[in-house]
Order: C-alpha cells, then sequence, then structure tokens
C-alpha cells in the first residue's frame, strides 16, 4: 500500500474507532459492586426498636452520615450496611437505656440519582431498585435527538472515592449515581 493511501486508511479507521462506544474496564472500580448495600447522606431508614413505639420512626441520614434518635442522639450510619447499623444502635440503648433491645432497620428510601446531559429532563429522581441507564434516561423523559444511545458516563462513590466511567446503556444503576448522556456526533 502506497504511504498516502495508508495514511488515509489509518485516519479512517481512528475516525471509525472514535465512534464506537467506550466501555469501561471492570478494574476501574465501577463495575457491578458485590456485597450489602452500604448506607450514605440521602437515605431513609426505617428503624424498629422491638417494645419502644416511641423510638420506632422512619430517619434520614443526614449530610454528616449521621441518623440522630431520641435518647442515644447521633449515630454514625454511612458506609454502615443496615446489619451493623442495627448492632451500634443496640449497643447505644444497652448502655443504660435498655436491657435487652432488638432493633430492625431497613432501607424506606433509597438516596436520589441524577441524570444531566442530552436528556429532556436533566435532575434528581427516586431510585428504584433493578435499574439500568436506559430505565433511568427513561424516567428523565427519554433521550433529546442528540443524545448518545449506546453508552454513558457514571460516577459513582466507591470506598470513599468519586469513579467516572463509560458504560453501556443497560448497566446497573445505584443510589446515588449521576448520569451523563453525552451529545452524539452523528
Amino acid at each position: 500500500m502506497s504511504r498516502p493511501l495508508a495514511s488515509l486508511a489509518l485516519a479512517a479507521a481512528l475516525a471509525v474507532s472514535a465512534c464506537a462506544p467506550r466501555y469501561v474496564a471492570p478494574e476501574l472500580g465501577i463495575a457491578d459492586t458485590q456485597g450489602p448495600y452500604r448506607l450514605a447522606s440521602g437515605d431513609k431508614l426505617r428503624i424498629i426498636v422491638f417494645g419502644q413505639d416511641n423510638l420506632s420512626n422512619v430517619y434520614a441520614v443526614d449530610g454528616t452520615g449521621r441518623i440522630s434518635m431520641p435518647l442515644i442522639g447521633a449515630v454514625d450510619a454511612q458506609g454502615r450496611t443496615t446489619q451493623q447499623l442495627e448492632r451500634a444502635i443496640e449497643g447505644r440503648l444497652r448502655g443504660g437505656f435498655l436491657r435487652e433491645p432488638k432493633v430492625s432497620v431497613e432501607v424506606d428510601a433509597y438516596r436520589p440519582f441524577f441524570v444531566l446531559g442530552e436528556v429532556t429532563n436533566s435532575g434528581q429522581f427516586p431510585f428504584v431498585n433493578g435499574m439500568t441507564v436506559q430505565t433511568a434516561v427513561a424516567i428523565a423523559g427519554g433521550f433529546t435527538p442528540r443524545g448518545q444511545r449506546d453508552w454513558a458516563e457514571v460516577t459513582r462513590q466507591i470506598d470513599g472515592q468519586t469513579v467516572t466511567g463509560a458504560v453501556p446503556i443497560t448497566y446497573p444503576v445505584q443510589p446515588g449515581d449521576t448520569i451523563v448522556i453525552k451529545e452524539r456526533w452523528f
């Protein structure tokens, strides 16, 4: 192949590869996180203290990652599982308030997720289990005519670090994710 023809072929290959979907490699850490759900700011928790109706209620995890309960005050919830929070509340109640406290913690409402970019209605939306990027876009009113329909950028907190990666449209969404739909070139 002649030199100018090879340069033209290389330029064409680069242009086509730039249009291909960009998916994140699993080693970047944005792949599905395994294990139990970790609590964070924005979650609402239904806490039941058996036999203590005045302590049982729905509590919001505040901006500092804590919940505030009567008698025991602020309890750290950030990064804990519901089972770990149950044990922490039981321990605090056992310290001078109740003999044998039994506590149940469940997520009443997950923290919201966000959709930005080339969607009809950007904003904050309530999380629903089993969501993918595609269903999140549908909740946001669908793609604009210029919206990239094959992949999106997802930003997520993983082990205290903010991680952003390009993912396929079928990628699962987690509470607190920020999804950005980019503009397509053609």
